[in-house]
């Protein structure tokens, strides 16, 4: 369990929202039946559910400012974007804008991992027309072994690893591999997990005594806490399993708090444990836990 050293109090966070996309409904609950899920998570008639791509800012006390997770972006082609149905009014750079931020002021950005969605944001299109990090200042940290299991792609992922998406970070010289978990950044611990894709980074933000989690595709939704939910999307489903039963006894523990990066309806959620397994206890947006409510 990581455990607070101080009070961070000169410490802010922010949710940074990216935007929304439509995904299969079926794919995102695996084994789940259609008639069970759609009772925590609604569907369209095309059985496409709408899904946020909420990232969070980390300002530490040091003045770091920590970006987690970029978005999709809009780079990519419109056949491309056709596939998921993008939607929603925001932008990262404006979602940045509305919190005092331009792109020039993130020192990092922590990646989950390297599927289109969380990574699209990170690189963009610069004034000469070349790929180039949408962060100008910032260092850009992914797990080492899951970049190596991205570049190296299996058949069945590869169409969500787009390398124009993330190696114009390595060309640049601003990417960074992490290989070991524990304080990455202070206030900001990491752990791996290898159930969804290999090497997920999830970030663990320790503030003002409590310890906040960024679900990222360990814990898509609060649709997903039930041990079953597990997305087809999912490697390694059985290796998921695992990795959902050792956080909750470490999370239970710690009474953590999950920000959730695709739950369109809720941003945050304490745990509770209950005759059915872990379920959430309250839902909440990130700025009434920010403001001590929750």
């Amino acid at each position: 369990m990581y455990r607070i050293s101080k009070l961070d109090l000169n410490m802010n966070l922010y949710s940074i929202e990216t935007g929304n996309l439509k995904l299969d409904g079926g794919a995102m609950f695996g084994v789940v039946p259609k008639v069970i899920w759609e009772k925590l998570y609604p569907a369209d008639e095309h059985n496409l559910c709408n899904w946020a791509m909420r990232c969070l800012l980390v300002v530490t006390d040091e003045g770091r400012k920590v970006l987690i997770d970029t978005g999709m972006g809009d780079k990519q082609s419109d056949k491309f974007f056709g596939h998921y149905y993008p939607n929603g009014d925001v932008t990262l750079e404006q979602s940045l804008a509305k919190a005092g931020f331009g792109l020039e002021d993130i020192t990092d950005v922590i990646i989950t991992h390297l599927h289109f969605d969380h990574v699209g944001g990170a690189v963009n299109y610069n004034d000469e027309g070349e790929l180039a990090p949408t962060f100008p200042n910032a260092k850009y940290y992914v797990s080492k072994t899951h970049w190596e299991w991205a570049e190296s792609a299996n058949r069945r992922e590869k169409a969500s690893f787009l390398p124009e998406n993330y190696m114009p970070l390595k060309e640049h010289g601003v990417l960074y591999m992490v290989e070991n978990e524990g304080e990455l950044i202070p206030g900001i611990n990491i752990k791996f997990y290898n159930g969804h894709t290999d090497g997920q980074l999830i970030p663990f933000v320790n503030f003002g005594g409590r310890t906040i989690v960024y679900g990222a595709d360990l814990f898509p939704s609060t649709a997903h806490l039930p041990m079953p939910y597990i997305m087809g999307y999912d490697t390694r489903p059985l290796i998921t399993l695992q990795d959902k039963e050792s956080f909750f006894a470490e999370a239970i523990a710690g009474n953590y708090v999950l920000f959730f990066e695709h739950d369109l309806y809720n941003e945050c959620c304490s745990l509770q444990e209950t005759s059915k397994g872990i379920r959430h206890k309250d839902t909440f947006t990130l700025a009434e836990f920010v403001s001590g409510k929750f």
